[in-house]
C-alpha cells in the first residue's frame, strides 16, 4: 500500500513538474513572442526580396567567381545606354574636357548628343512627371477648397490606380486612342481629323499621368487640408494680398507634399514596366523593357548588370522622396470643412473664369483618366454590328477548346485568387510585425525601415530575375544540396516581397494611433507583451491592417513584372500575363474582355480599401 502510495505522489509530482515546465515555457514564448516573429519576419524577407535581389547583383560583379566592374563598366562605357556620358565613363578624370566637348556641340548649332537608354528613360519619366504634377495639383486644389456632391467619392477614387494593374490600364490607353476609339471618334463629330499616338512617347506620358496624377492630388490634397489657416489670416491681417499669403504662407507648407508626390513618381515612371511594353515596344523601351528584353535573349549577365544601374539611381531618388516625406509631418492641422466653398453656387457664378477653368479642368480628367477605363468596358461589349458578347464567347471558347500552350481564362482568374490567398498569408504577418517593430523603434529599427521601404526601389523585373536564377535554378547549399522552389511558389514570394511595404504603410500609422495608456493598463494587469498586442493593439488597429490585407490582395491580383518572367512557358500564368498575351496577339477585343474580368476582380480591394480600411495608402 505504502508502494502504490509513493507511486501516485511521484507521478503527481512528475505532473506538476511537467506544468511547472510548461507554464516556464509558455512565459518564456510570451515574452520572446515578438522577437521571434522579427526573427521569423527578417528570414522571410530575406528569402523573398533579399537573397533574390543579391543574386542579380551578384551575376552583375561576378565574371567566372572572381569580383569584376567589366559588366557595370559595359554599361556605362557603351553609348547605346548612356549615349555621350559614355567617354565621361570611360575617362572619369576629363569631366571638363567632355562637357567643353558638349558646350562646342551646342554652339555650332548640332544638337547635343543623346544619352542613351538610361538618358531616355529619365527623360519620359521627366516628362511623366511634370503631365502627373499638372494633372494632379488642380485636382488637389478643387478637393481642398470646394464642396460639392461626389468630392468624397472622388477623392477615395484618387486611391484606385494603386490597385489597376498596368497592363490593364494599357488596353484601356488602347481602346480609347486607337485608330476608331472613343477619342478619335469625338474628334470626327466636331470637324477634326483623327489622332495617331498609339506606339507614342505621349500616349506613354498619359498613361503614366492617369496612374500618378492621383498619387500627387492625394498627397497635396491632405498637405492643404492640413494648413494652419491661422497663419493665413495672420498673413492678410498684416496686409499680404491674397496672392502674397498664397506664395509665402501655403505653398511653403503643401510643398515638401508636392515634391514627395513628384518624387515618388519619377520612381515608378523610371522603372515602367507594363505601360511602355505595351503602348511603345521596343521602339520606345525603357531600362525595364531592355532588361526584360535581354533576359528573353537569355543575356542574363546583361540585364543584371543594366539593374543594378538602374537600382542604384532609383535607391538614390528615393532617398530624396523619404527627405521630402518627412518633411509632411509636424505642421498645425486645422481641418475646417465648413471653410470649402460650394463649387456651383449658381448659374451666374458659373460663368466666372475659375469655375470655367475647374469645368475645362473636369473635362480633361474625363478624357485622361475616366475615358480609357469606359473605353475598354464599352470596347469588351461592342463590335462592327454593335454591342455583343463574342469577345467573352471568345473566352468560354478558348476555355472549353483551346489547346495546350494556348492562355485559357480560367486558370488565369484561378491562379490570381490563389497567389493573392497566399501572399496575404505572406506578407500580412511580416508586414504587421514590421510595422509594430517600426512604431515601437528600438535596436535594429534602421535595419527594418530599410526592409520596408526598399521593395520600392527594386523593381519586379530584377526580382523575378533574381528568384528565377536563385529559387527557382536552384541555391547551394553545404554538402552538395540545392535549395529549390517550384515556380508558383517563387511567383507567391515575388507577390509578397512587393506587397508587404504596403502592409507596413497602412498598419504602422493605425498601431501607433493606438492610446498607450490602454496597452500600459494591460500590462499592469499582467499581459505579456505579445499579449497585450494581440488582445489590445491589434483589435484597436483592425482596420489598418485590413486596408493594408486589401492593398496586398490588389497589388498581387495586379502584379505583371515577375510574374510575365516566372509564368514564362508554365501554366501558372495571371491574369494580367494573360491580358498581355491577348494583346500581343492583337486581339483587343478578348483582352479587353480579360481586362474588364480583372477590373472586377481588383474594384473589391479598393471597395474594402475605402470601405474598410478608411483611406488607404498614406
Amino acid at each position: 500500500m505504502a508502494s502504490g502510495g509513493d507511486d501516485a505522489e511521484a507521478s503527481a509530482g512528475t505532473q506538476d513538474a511537467l506544468s511547472a515546465a510548461v507554464r516556464r515555457t509558455r512565459q518564456w514564448l510570451e515574452r520572446r513572442t515578438l522577437g521571434l516573429a522579427t526573427g521569423v519576419a527578417v528570414a522571410v524577407l530575406a528569402v523573398v526580396f533579399v537573397v533574390p535581389a543579391a543574386v542579380v547583383f551578384a551575376e552583375a560583379v561576378l565574371v567566372d567567381g572572381a569580383l569584376s566592374a567589366a559588366p557595370i563598366r559595359g554599361v556605362l562605357t557603351d553609348p547605346f545606354y548612356v549615349g555621350a556620358l559614355a567617354e565621361v565613363f570611360a575617362r572619369p578624370l576629363a569631366v571638363g574636357e567632355h562637357l567643353r566637348g558638349l558646350a562646342g556641340w551646342a554652339e555650332r548649332g548640332f544638337p547635343v548628343p543623346t544619352f542613351g537608354l538610361i538618358g531616355f528613360t529619365a527623360y519620359q519619366a521627366l516628362l511623366s512627371t511634370v503631365a502627373s504634377v499638372a494633372l494632379g495639383l488642380p485636382g488637389a486644389y478643387v478637393l481642398a477648397r470646394f464642396e460639392f456632391p461626389g468630392r468624397d467619392l472622388l477623392r477615395s477614387l484618387t486611391i484606385l490606380p494603386f490597385v489597376l494593374p498596368g497592363i490593364m490600364v494599357a488596353v484601356g490607353f488602347f481602346a480609347m486612342f486607337s485608330a476608331d476609339g472613343p477619342f478619335n471618334q469625338l474628334l470626327g463629330l466636331v470637324g477634326l481629323g483623327p489622332v495617331d499616338i498609339l506606339f507614342s512617347l505621349e500616349v506613354i506620358v498619359l498613361a503614366h499621368a492617369f496612374y500618378n496624377a492621383p498619387l500627387v492630388a492625394r498627397l497635396a490634397t491632405a498637405a492643404w487640408e492640413s494648413v494652419d489657416t491661422r497663419t493665413v489670416e495672420t498673413a492678410r491681417s498684416l496686409g499680404a494680398s491674397r496672392r502674397r499669403a498664397f506664395l509665402d504662407v501655403i505653398v511653403p507648407q503643401i510643398a515638401p507634399a508636392v515634391l514627395a508626390g513628384a518624387v515618388l513618381t519619377f520612381v515608378f515612371t523610371f522603372r515602367t514596366f507594363p505601360i511602355v511594353l505595351a503602348l511603345g515596344g521596343l521602339d520606345l523601351a525603357t531600362v525595364e523593357v531592355w532588361i526584360y528584353s535581354r533576359i528573353r535573349q537569355l543575356d542574363l549577365a546583361g540585364a543584371a548588370a543594366l539593374a543594378v544601374v538602374e537600382t542604384a539611381l532609383s535607391v538614390a531618388v528615393l532617398a530624396i522622396y523619404l527627405r521630402f516625406e518627412s518633411r509632411r509631418y509636424g505642421t498645425g492641422r486645422t481641418p475646417d470643412p465648413s471653410e470649402r466653398t460650394p463649387l456651383v453656387p449658381s448659374l451666374r457664378a458659373l460663368a466666372r473664369p475659375s469655375r470655367l477653368a475647374i469645368l475645362a479642368y473636369g473635362l480633361v480628367v474625363a478624357v485622361v483618366f475616366v475615358g480609357p477605363i469606359a473605353s475598354m468596358v464599352i470596347e469588351s461589349v461592342t463590335g462592327a454590328n454593335g454591342l455583343t458578347l463574342r469577345h467573352y464567347a471568345f473566352l468560354l471558347d478558348r476555355q472549353a477548346e483551346g489547346a495546350s500552350f494556348q492562355v485559357k481564362p480560367w486558370p488565369a482568374v484561378r491562379n490570381s485568387l490563389l497567389f493573392a490567398g497566399a501572399t496575404l498569408a505572406v506578407a500580412v504577418p511580416t508586414g504587421v510585425v514590421v510595422a509594430v517593430r517600426r512604431v515601437r523603434g528600438g535596436r535594429g529599427g534602421l535595419v527594418l525601415d530599410a526592409l520596408a521601404t526598399a521593395p520600392l526601389a527594386v523593381s519586379g523585373i530584377v526580382l523575378g530575375v533574381g528568384l528565377l536564377r536563385g529559387l527557382v535554378f536552384g541555391v547551394p547549399l553545404p554538402g552538395g544540396f540545392r535549395l529549390r522552389v517550384t515556380g508558383v511558389v517563387a511567383i507567391v514570394a515575388a507577390h509578397a516581397a512587393a506587397a508587404y511595404p504596403f502592409v507596413v504603410r497602412n498598419a504602422a500609422p493605425a498601431i501607433g494611433g493606438v492610446d498607450r495608456s490602454l496597452v500600459e493598463s494591460a500590462r499592469s494587469l499582467g499581459a505579456s507583451r505579445a499579449r497585450a498586442l494581440l488582445d489590445v493593439e491589434l483589435p484597436l488597429a483592425i482596420t489598418g491592417v485590413v486596408a493594408g490585407a486589401a492593398f496586398a490582395a490588389a497589388i498581387s491580383i495586379g502584379e505583371f513584372n515577375s510574374t510575365v518572367i516566372l509564368a514564362e512557358g508554365g501554366d501558372s500564368y495571371t491574369m494580367p500575363v494573360a491580358v498581355e498575351r491577348y494583346l500581343g496577339d492583337r486581339t483587343l477585343g478578348p483582352a479587353t474582355a480579360m481586362g474588364t474580368v480583372l477590373l472586377a476582380v481588383t474594384s473589391a480591394s479598393f471597395v474594402v480599401i475605402e470601405r474598410v480600411g478608411g483611406g488607404g495608402y498614406r
